[in-house]
């Protein structure tokens, strides 16, 4: 049972992971490179 779970887990998690990773709009632009985002969504430090 347990191994199901952590196994269904870890896939799930990859999921969430990859999912994230494709609904980012900076993927497909160039100038992306050139201004990086703040972590966690917060205003970069001066």
């Amino acid at each position: 049972m347990i191994d199901l779970f952590s196994l269904g887990l870890t896939h799930v998690l990859m999921a969430i992971a990859a999912w994230r990773l494709v609904r980012r709009a900076d993927l497909d632009r160039d100038d992306a490179v050139e201004k990086p985002r703040a972590a966690w969504g917060r205003a970069p430090d001066a």
